[in-house]
């Protein structure tokens, strides 16, 4: 899927956020710059969740809580694990973020996760965003187990 500008990348997010429920798990894979996180704030934008989601380079995770008074009734778990690929055993590192505490309640979406989380659900969506050098971002879904596929087919 061909997305031209960060406004459709986000509004996209948004489109797909109505096919998500608590309990799901999408890894975004992707070069720096690619769009995940403006995706991602399409999510939380559909989701309904609180706060402004911004990337979580540097503090690793954050919780977004849902908004009753906008409609949201699931949180959004955004993780980010692009600086734990240096760490000597990055999976032990994922472990410490206690992600599987809450990927039952919530929405959990992990970029640079590919690799690292997959364990935390039995099925998961794998997104992987490219962009291309006139800004279109290029957006491919790949279900992993579960109902994904019957899901996407709604997307349309």
């Amino acid at each position: 899927m061909k997305l031209p500008t960060v406004d459709d990348t986000h509004e996209f997010g948004r489109r797909l956020a109505g096919l998500l429920r608590a309990g799901d798990l999408l890894l975004l894979t992707g070069p720096l710059g690619a769009g995940k996180t403006a995706l991602t704030r399409g999510i939380g934008a559909g989701l309904g969740v609180l706060g402004d989601v911004t990337s979580p380079t540097f503090v690793i995770a954050r919780v977004h809580r849902p908004d009753p008074a906008g409609g949201g009734t699931v949180a959004l778990v955004h993780a980010d694990a692009y600086r734990l690929g240096d760490a000597a055993d990055p999976r032990a590192e994922i472990d410490d973020l206690d992600l599987d505490a809450s990927v039952d309640e919530a929405v959990t979406v992990v970029e640079w996760g590919e690799g690292l989380v997959e364990q935390l659900a039995d099925a998961h969506l794998r997104v992987r965003v490219d962009r291309r050098d006139d800004d279109t971002r290029v957006v491919e879904l790949e279900p992993v187990g579960g109902d994904w596929a019957r899901r996407l087919a709604a997307l349309g």
